[in-house]
C-alpha cells in the first residue's frame, strides 16, 4: 500500500474510517461479481487456510460454493478464483 494512503488513512476519524470501510467491501464485492463465473473453482479465503470448492451460484452478496459433496454459503469477499 502507498505511503500516502497509509498516512491519510491515520489522520482520519472513526466516522470516516467506518466510511471506507464501507466502500472498500463495495469495491471487494464489484471486483468479485465482474470476476466469478458460475462452474469455476474458488478459493474460500480464510484467516488461517484456503478450501478449493467450485462455485455453484452468484447471489447478491454471496456464493453457493460446493467443497466435496457439501455446500456452503459464502461471502463473496472470502472468494479468490483459483
Amino acid at each position: 500500500m502507498k505511503e500516502s494512503i497509509r498516512k491519510e488513512i491515520m489522520g482520519m476519524n472513526l466516522s470516516e474510517l467506518n466510511n471506507l470501510t464501507e466502500f472498500v467491501r463495495d469495491v471487494q464485492v464489484m471486483t468479485a461479481k465482474s470476476t466469478l463465473k458460475v462452474g469455476m473453482d474458488v478459493y474460500i479465503v480464510q484467516k488461517t487456510k484456503r478450501e478449493l470448492g467450485t462455485l455453484i451460484k452468484i447471489k447478491q452478496s454471496r456464493c453457493t460454493v460446493e467443497i466435496g459433496n457439501r455446500r456452503y454459503s459464502v461471502p463473496m469477499v472470502m472468494l479468490e478464483a483459483a
